[in-house]
């Protein structure tokens, strides 16, 4: 065999967060190749958030077309063309690819196509070659699964066959109570699909503070998704044939004790969304000291340590804050604290923003109130509250809700969390992170000057 090729950095995954870290240490000298054995850009880019954005904006699109009428404009909105929207937004994933790789070179970092596996803990393969890092990251990402339920692996898509769909489905189900399960519920009934969502207990969104859940689940009924509650899918048939699907779900339903068999069908696509596990396997971790957990996530720690000296893991691949934005910060100060001479760089994984694009959109950053109940005492924190509707839908025929909860903790009433729900609250939550970051107290909130009239007023208004 050829003589292994020696780099300082060897980066495996070309998704958000390994791309991030690579180029980062690039910038500072070090000889740099990433493996990648898919398109560039990861899960967010190709199969993720950004086609998801667009995807919820044609909804959103759709959901304006409504609400002009109650302005004076007189709208017929006579057909919704998928295929338009599919491939524009795949020419512009394209584009998206081609800009990750053009910046790579730009940064002089060597891609390597290919699935890379470790030879041993400072060695990785791909196809046939040996390379050799004095440090190595793994930020191989992670993957949608189907449950092993009859028939429906072979029926059933995951997130990522919702992007290859060629057509908006008359009747579709989606499995799960996770905000991809609610997103992607949010983007078929806004675009005129009869749309069930199957969760496993009696709210979705549940890793959220409640008043996110109850608030978008309430908002949905209304807006005519049905969602069935406490149900255990136990089966998947296909009762039409190869050119029209016909899908029927076999479920119990109810909670312990009181549980039915029953029946749903007549759907065309059925969608799960019930988690994801780490891309892991491939690697051959066991040539080295690297640890996972029950779903195959990489063990780091704070610095994005693994159990192997020299070998790091970010992203998805940990299992922890699965979100794109912690991938490239958690990459970058990586590559700043070993080749940017920042021995203290690191992620702070307190206080991180997240948005689900929902309709109408949520966010939160911060302690739920359970959260903080937990940690501060439930004597010890304030909950203020605003319920209202925006007045985007002043002249609306139909109107969302829109709920913020801030929770306070101490004496100084330290702003500890910011649940939001309602039309903007993805924009609105940024500028709010930042105080919350930086430690903002109720008092401060209530010495900023409103805008008005806005719905991000009601944050530095409550009372």
């Amino acid at each position: 065999m050829a003589a292994k090729k020696v780099y300082d950095y060897l980066v495996i995954g070309a998704g958000s967060g390994g791309v991030a870290s690579a180029r980062r240490a690039a910038s500072y000298g070090a000889k740099v190749a990433i493996f990648e054995s898919g398109r560039f850009g990861g899960t967010c880019v190709n199969v993720g958030c950004v086609p998801k954005k667009i995807m919820w904006t044609a909804g959103s699109f759709h959901e304006a077309l409504q609400e002009v009428k109650g302005y004076g404009f007189d709208v017929e909105v006579k057909s919704f063309n998928w295929n338009t929207v599919k491939q524009k937004r795949d020419a512009y994933i394209k584009r998206l690819n081609e800009i990750y790789e053009r910046n790579l070179e730009k940064e002089k970092v060597e891609k390597i196509r290919g699935l890379a596996k470790f030879v041993d803990a400072k060695t990785v393969e791909c196809d046939g070659v040996q390379y050799h890092g004095k440090h190595v990251l793994i930020a191989t990402g992670s993957y949608a699964w189907i449950p092993e339920i009859p028939g429906a692996q072979e029926h059933g898509l995951t997130s990522d066959g919702f992007f290859e769909l060629e057509y908006l489905p008359k009747k579709v189900a989606l499995v799960g109570g996770g905000y991809i399960a609610v997103e992607l519920a949010g983007i078929f009934n806004s675009l005129g699909s009869d749309t069930t969502l199957f969760i496993r207990h009696d709210e979705f969104l549940r890793d959220f503070d409640p008043v996110i859940g109850q608030t978008v689940m309430e908002t949905y009924e209304a807006a005519g998704v049905k969602i069935i509650k406490n149900s255990g899918l136990k089966g998947v048939e296909n009762n039409g044939d190869n050119l029209k699907k016909s899908l029927s779900m076999s479920f119990d339903v109810g909670t312990e004790g009181a549980k039915t068999a029953q029946t749903f069908d007549g759907f065309e696509e059925i969608i799960f969304a019930v988690g994801r596990r780490a891309h892991t396997k491939p690697l051959n971790l066991k040539v080295t000291k690297i640890k996972t957990d029950d779903r195959d996530y990489i063990i780091a720690d704070e610095w994005q340590n693994t159990d192997e000296e020299n070998v790091y893991a970010v992203g998805d691949v940990t299992g922890k804050a699965m979100l794109t934005p912690v991938a490239i910060a958690a990459g970058r100060r990586l590559s700043d604290r070993l080749f940017g001479n920042k021995p203290n760089a690191k992620l702070s994984y307190q206080n991180i923003p997240s948005v689900i694009f929902s309709h109408p959109a949520a966010g939160s950053v911060g302690l739920s109130e359970n959260e903080a109940k937990k940690q501060y005492g439930e004597k010890n924190i304030k909950i203020y509250s605003s319920r209202f509707t925006n007045m985007h839908f002043a002249l609306t025929e139909h109107k969302q809700p829109t709920v913020y909860k801030l929770i306070c903790a101490g004496p100084e009433e330290k702003v500890v969390g910011l649940h939001m729900v309602g039309k903007g609250s993805d924009e609105i939550l940024q500028g709010f992170a930042v105080a919350i970051n930086m430690g903002a107290t109720k008092a401060d909130f209530d010495n900023t000057v409103a805008i008005h009239p806005t719905a991000g007023e009601e944050i530095v208004t409550m009372r």
